[in-house]
C-alpha cells in the first residue's frame, strides 16, 4: 500500500504519565494488547506477525505488523474480519511513542483509501486511545493505595528521618501539596510543613477511608482526621496526581 493507495489519513496525538517502555510494551505483549482492545485480541510482535483485535462487541479486526522499532514505532496493516468497512489489509496504523516532560507522546497516524472510512474512525481512534491512556495509567499507578497510605502515614511520623523515607517512597522530589493551611512546592517545604503540623496538633493522624479511586493518572482518597484521644475530628478527601514513575506528583486536601 502506497501514499497514493490510502491518500486519507487521521492523526490523533495524546500524552500519557508513564515511561516508553511501559507505554510500548501494549503493543508487544499480547495480554497488553488485549487489555486496551479486548479478550482474546493477540500480537506477534515481528514483521510479518499477525495482529487480532475481538472487540467486545464481537466485531473482528486485524492485519499483520508491517515494521516494529521497539519502543519507537509500529506500523501495521488493518481491516476488518467481519462487518464491512473495509477489508483486512486495506488501510495502515502507524503508532510513535516519543518521551516528553518525563512521560510519552503517543501520535498515532491512520491512512486509509477513502474519506468516509476515514470519518467513521475518527470517533473509535477517540475513544480507543482514551482506554489506552487508562489501561496504561492502570498499570503505572497500580501501587496508589500503598503511595497514598505512606503519604498520610509521613503525616503522623514524629521522627523526621523516618518521615523524609516515608515520602520519598510515595511522592516525587518537586512534589506539590494544597490544602486550606498549605500551598507549598518540594520536599524542602513539605517537610518541614509536615513537622509544623505536628507541633500545633500533636496527635493528629489521617487515616484512608475505603478503596482508593482512581482514572487516567488521578487517584481520589477519603481520609478521617483522628486526634490523639482516638476521635475523628475531620473528614476529607485527597486528590492525587501521579507522576510517570508512579509516584505522586501533587495532592490537593479538600475538607467536608
Amino acid at each position: 500500500m502506497t501514499a497514493h493507495e490510502l491518500p486519507y489519513a487521521l492523526d490523533r496525538s495524546i500524552l500519557i504519565r508513564a515511561p516508553r517502555a511501559t507505554v510500548f510494551s501494549f503493543f508487544t505483549d499480547s495480554s497488553r494488547w488485549a487489555a486496551w482492545w479486548g479478550a482474546g485480541s493477540t500480537i506477534d510482535p515481528v514483521v510479518g506477525g499477525k495482529v487480532y483485535i475481538r472487540h467486545p462487541n464481537g466485531v473482528e479486526a486485524g492485519g499483520e505488523v508491517v515494521e516494529i522499532a521497539a519502543p519507537d514505532r509500529i506500523v501495521f496493516s488493518y481491516g476488518f474480519a467481519t462487518g464491512t468497512p473495509m477489508p483486512l489489509g486495506a488501510s495502515r496504523v502507524t503508532i510513535s511513542c516519543e518521551t516528553e516532560a518525563g512521560s510519552t507522546r503517543v501520535r498515532l497516524h491512520h491512512a486509509l483509501a477513502d474519506a468516509a472510512a476515514r470519518d467513521e474512525h475518527v470517533q473509535g481512534w477517540r475513544y480507543q486511545l482514551s482506554l489506552f491512556a487508562n489501561v496504561v495509567a492502570g498499570i503505572v499507578n497500580g501501587g496508589a493505595a500503598e503511595k497514598v497510605d505512606a503519604w498520610f502515614a509521613a503525616w503522623a511520623e514524629p521522627d523526621a528521618a523516618a518521615r523524609e523515607a516515608l515520602l520519598a517512597e510515595a511522592a516525587m522530589p518537586g512534589v506539590q501539596f494544597r490544602d486550606q493551611f498549605s500551598c507549598v512546592d518540594g520536599m524542602g517545604e513539605l517537610l518541614p510543613h509536615i513537622a509544623a503540623a505536628q507541633r500545633f496538633m500533636p496527635g493528629m493522624r489521617l487515616v484512608r477511608e475505603g478503596a482508593v479511586r482512581h482514572c487516567q493518572g488521578t487517584v481520589l482518597a477519603n481520609w478521617t482526621a483522628v486526634a490523639s484521644d482516638g476521635k475523628p475530628r475531620g473528614r476529607g478527601t485527597n486528590v492525587f496526581h501521579m507522576g510517570a514513575d508512579g509516584r505522586i506528583e501533587s495532592a490537593t486536601g479538600l475538607r467536608e
